[in-house]
């Protein structure tokens, strides 16, 4: 059995996503960012934290990375070809969306106020849509590594739903189309009804 800590949504949402794809048991504790239950366990504040095996893993792409290796599903195998693509995906994914997103949020309600510049904003939904349209131009199949489901499509769905809470532009009907087919997933319904 698995624990997670934190709100379902935040980038917890993708660990529990994962764990339901996978079929795993866990508990959920629903602390948030910055709670003495989390900092207990992070000393960033951040959340998720997974526990397993008596320890710690922070970063909700470090659990979901480990969680795919050790149950051998949602991953290409490691030391292949295909493992190194997902990873530059992941990576890409990283930087010019969850990144971006990021620091839209610092700067409308995370940094103190007097260190927000809002209009930041702008550049940033001009930076989230010029490389949506880039990642659209390349997507060849159902999933982003083409026919096979895997972390990199939990971090890129999480990143277009916190786009949309965000109001930040997601435009494209095969980026639209792709979004509404993820959603549907059984494993993904089961974390919305949580954080409702």
């Amino acid at each position: 059995m698995y624990t997670v800590t934190g709100m379902p949504l935040t980038r917890t949402f993708r660990v529990l996503w994962a764990l339901e794809e996978l079929g795993e048991p866990y508990e959920l504790h629903p602390h948030g960012p910055r709670s003495p239950e989390v900092q207990a366990l992070n000393i960033s504040g951040k959340v998720p934290v997974l526990q397993a095996e008596g320890e710690v893993i922070t970063d909700s792409t470090a659990i979901i990375t480990y969680l795919a290796d050790k149950h051998g599903a949602l991953t290409a195998p490691a030391g292949t070809v295909a493992r190194a693509k997902q990873d530059a995906i992941t990576h890409l994914l990283l930087d010019e969306f969850d990144a971006v997103l990021w620091a839209a949020a610092r700067h409308s309600f995370i940094l103190p106020e007097e260190q927000r510049v809002p209009e930041v904003k702008g550049s940033l939904k001009w930076e989230f849509g010029h490389n949506l349209a880039r990642l659209e131009d390349k997507m060849t199949g159902p999933f982003l590594m083409g026919e096979d489901f895997t972390i990199a499509d939990i971090i890129f769905t999480h990143c277009l739903n916190w786009a949309r809470s965000a109001k930040f532009p997601v435009e494209g009907e095969k980026i639209q189309d792709y979004g509404k087919r993820m959603r549907e997933r059984p494993a993904f319904q089961r974390v919305a009804a949580l954080a409702k």
